[in-house]
């Protein structure tokens, strides 16, 4: 089974069929390129994906996803606890090699990352709140590389970031925040602007990035009891850009 189909089938799984374009690639409302989709069919206004796009400038990748309105404004509610808290994301899954941010090849599918959760800090590099601890930002929103493969104990055919099993050491990318799974913590910092959320990342390859396909989502995550059991689930896809992620945008296109 292949990326695209890993995602439709955990998707189905969620319920999450016939939204948006079901795939369809256009510019519309003065989006140039990119997926666009249909406003209005999820609850949340800060959550609904209206255009996404990838596109590349130099050797930097710029990661765009715009939303009905006030992107970022909706955090998830503090518990206290790791166990059981929540993280709220938007996130481009794509067809790039996990090997090119420094995981090991095909370890599963790529995303880029926009998180926040205010009852943990898993970016020990960096100050997001500039207080002087780097330890406290979690709440604040930051960017991660993840690793997704279907993994049925988060659910029937759902997501979860891929665990290290114990006693395995893997490739890591240098900024790797020392969790036990696939999570890249780069310090590249997302700026929201009204509607709209942005990332821009530098590449060392940035033919490969041209030539991968990507999707949009918006989604919550939660933390589970245990490292293995695993340690981080899709718990809750709010919106698909294409509708059944199946990935149909393009680089550049």
């Amino acid at each position: 089974m292949n990326t695209t189909q890993f995602m439709a089938v955990a998707l189905i799984s969620l319920g999450i069929t016939g939204v948006g374009l079901n795939g369809t690639v256009q510019a519309s409302d003065g989006h140039e390129n990119g997926l666009s989709s249909a406003k209005g069919d999820v609850a949340s206004s800060s959550f609904d994906i209206v255009h996404t796009r990838i596109s590349t400038e130099g050797n930097s990748a710029v990661f765009h996803m715009e939303v009905s309105a006030k992107a970022g404004q909706i955090k998830p509610a503090a518990t206290g606890k790791l166990a059981g808290s929540d993280v709220f994301s938007y996130v481009w899954p794509t067809t790039i090699d996990s090997y090119e941010v420094g995981f090991e090849r095909e370890a599963g599918i790529l995303a880029l990352a926009v998180t926040a959760h205010p009852d943990f800090d898993d970016t020990p590099l960096f100050d997001e709140n500039g207080d002087g601890d780097t330890a406290n930002d979690g709440n604040v929103w930051h960017s991660h590389w993840v690793v997704l493969q279907p993994n049925e104990q988060c659910g029937k055919g759902a997501l979860g970031v891929v665990d290290i099993a114990e006693g395995v050491k893997p490739r890591l990318p240098i900024t790797w925040p020392g969790l036990p799974i696939l999570l890249d913590s780069p310090g590249w910092q997302p700026i929201f602007t009204d509607d709209d959320v942005e990332v821009r990342v530098a590449f060392a390859d940035i033919g490969a990035v041209e030539k991968g396909m990507f999707d949009g989502v918006t989604a919550g995550l939660r933390v589970n009891e245990s490292a293995h059991a695993p340690l981080l689930c899709v718990v809750d896809v709010m919106d698909v850009a294409s509708g059944d992620l199946s990935l149909p945008g393009r680089v550049n296109q």
